[in-house]
């Protein structure tokens, strides 16, 4: 977009496609089939567990054994018919947050002979729709569905501090990778950013739709943002530039950036998943699924 905020066609570069560390497509190479709706994923590291948040429950999955079709275990952790939301595992695999659509995040210890709720988290929100945790593993963030962003010491269980700001539900969220800056989106209509150490909102973004995801680029300067329109557009962090990308054909469902930070992808209601070149939207190649897809 130019100055005035219209539209403008962008040339791409010759290498836009190309390079070191920009693939070339995505394959499946697993299915786990969980049965019912899954909004929330995560994956250990290395490599071996996957956790598929639904209704009520987290299902834990190894797929270090190809043939194994069933979860090895079930964390249940909502009343029956309420769904899952987030789900974020620790750097060191052992601990577990769970968010949805309860006024509790729910705390797994994965390292004791059976999965075990350890701790309770209770919020004023009826419903907690993201979860982010610092790069230090000390502090967890919850996206509320009352507009506020509860700011959580995990080492001793409390509420340390309230984000306030987006005047409907916080829906997402990422934060920078020294930790210095917290980004929010919300059904407001409003993306925000906040100081983390004077604790204090830095920026807002206004936009006409509202804001389903967002992912913040690993190498810093970019944020891009998945919207209930369909669109996906990449702000600057400190500048004016923006540019707004045109093929998904449903809302913006997550987007997540690659640790290298030269791309990026996004998936929507319309089953599709795209890869997109950082900043400028270059289409890297195009997915398309049965059903809606999250990514992890």
């Amino acid at each position: 977009m130019n100055g005035e905020g219209a539209p403008q066609p962008v040339p791409f570069p010759a290498d836009a496609l190309t390079g070191p560390g920009i693939p070339r497509h995505a394959r499946q190479i697993n299915t786990l089939s969980h049965g019912e709706v899954v909004c929330a994923v995560t994956i250990s590291n290395p490599t071996k567990y996957v956790y598929t948040g639904g209704k009520g429950c987290v299902k834990v999955w190894d797929i270090s054994q190809p043939g194994n079709k069933s979860p090895v275990s079930q964390l249940d952790c909502l009343q029956r018919d309420n769904y899952i939301r987030s789900v974020k595992l620790l750097p060191d695999g052992r601990t577990l947050i769970v968010g949805g659509e309860a006024s509790n995040l729910s705390i797994w210890d994965l390292a004791s002979p059976t999965p075990r709720i350890k701790a309770e988290l209770t919020s004023a929100a009826p419903a907690c729709y993201a979860l982010a945790i610092s790069p230090d593993s000390k502090v967890c963030f919850s996206c509320c569905s009352d507009g506020n962003i509860a700011v959580w010491d995990l080492h001793n269980q409390t509420l340390v501090r309230q984000f306030q700001g987006h005047t409907d539900g916080a829906s997402c969220i990422d934060i920078s990778p020294d930790g210095s800056r917290l980004w929010t989106g919300g059904l407001d209509n409003t993306v925000r950013s906040w100081d983390l150490r004077e604790g204090r909102q830095l920026q807002q973004h206004d936009f006409s739709s509202q804001i389903f995801s967002l992912g913040y680029c690993p190498t810093g300067e970019w944020l891009a943002v998945g919207m209930e329109n369909s669109h996906v557009e990449v702000l600057h962090a400190t500048k004016q530039d923006k540019y707004q990308l045109h093929l998904h054909e449903s809302c913006v469902l997550s987007l997540r950036f690659a640790a290298c930070g030269k791309w990026f992808v996004s998936t929507g209601k319309d089953n599709l998943l795209n890869a997109w070149r950082t900043p400028y939207g270059a289409s890297i190649f195009q997915v398309c699924f049965l059903t809606a897809v999250y990514l992890i």
